[in-house]
């Protein structure tokens, strides 16, 4: 599936974003702390961490099966699409050696979502759930400001070399405070594009929010590690 159903330890779970692919990185892709502190190039290693542009449109290959078919010739050619395409996506996230837990729960997400398609006999069913997710992320995102843990800073303090106290460091816990609300806001855009395109029964737009979101939420990682790691280096006595 697109990011609807890839998960992830990223910025949204519903984004193919995993936080460190360090067995399996592209030989041309900088390791965690020596990644450069410029934009570009973190956002290089973001989209590389989330299998790149053929591993988003790996992931995306089942929805858009499903959508086509649909269009095409009805349900009953979208399931089929899905059962040929959701399988043949797996294997080849398995040879491109993406990460085995993350292509297992996102065929089997895809067989959920393919269920409530058929249960309810409408093929924007089956972005119901994906729908819905951006809200109960929103909440744990603005839940985690709330008790001063932001998301970000659980995700990504790692991989920039910050230090295990980075909540007693008031700069780094703005930009992860910050960065964390910017996910609030993009998730709730999400969530109010997909409800709209789901109330409109408009489901090649829901599969194309999905495919979306990755660059979208890549490039919000990509600006926390670049934030983040600038903050350490300009401050290194301190933050240490």
């Amino acid at each position: 599936m697109p990011n609807d159903l890839s998960p992830t330890a990223s910025l949204d779970p519903t984004v193919p974003v995993p936080l460190d692919r360090s067995t399996d990185r592209p030989a041309d892709e900088p390791a965690g702390g020596e990644e450069a502190t410029t934009l570009s190039a973190a956002m290089r290693g973001s989209l590389a961490r989330s299998g790149g542009v053929t591993g988003i449109l790996v992931a995306a290959a089942p929805a858009i099966a499903f959508v086509v078919a649909d269009a095409a010739g009805g349900l009953t050619w979208a399931f089929i699409a899905l059962a040929v395409a959701a399988p043949a996506a797996f294997g080849v996230q398995l040879v491109r050696r993406e990460p085995l837990r993350g292509a297992l729960v996102g065929l089997a997400v895809a067989g959920v979502c393919a269920g409530i398609a058929a249960f309810s006999g409408e093929a924007r069913a089956f972005f119901l759930l994906p729908t819905l997710i951006p809200a109960a992320l929103g909440v744990l995102f603005l839940g985690s400001v709330l008790v001063r843990r932001p998301v970000t800073g659980m995700l990504f303090n790692r991989v920039v070399g910050g230090p295990a106290d980075w909540r007693e460091h008031p700069r780094l816990l703005r930009i992860y405070t910050l960065t964390t609300l910017a996910g609030v806001a993009l998730h709730a855009v999400n969530l109010v594009l997909r409800g709209v395109a789901y109330l409109a029964n408009q489901p090649a737009v829901l599969a194309a929010l999905g495919v979306a979101a990755a660059p979208v939420f890549a490039a919000l990682a990509a600006v926390t590690v670049v934030a983040a790691r600038r903050a350490i280096t300009t401050s290194a006595p301190a933050v240490a």
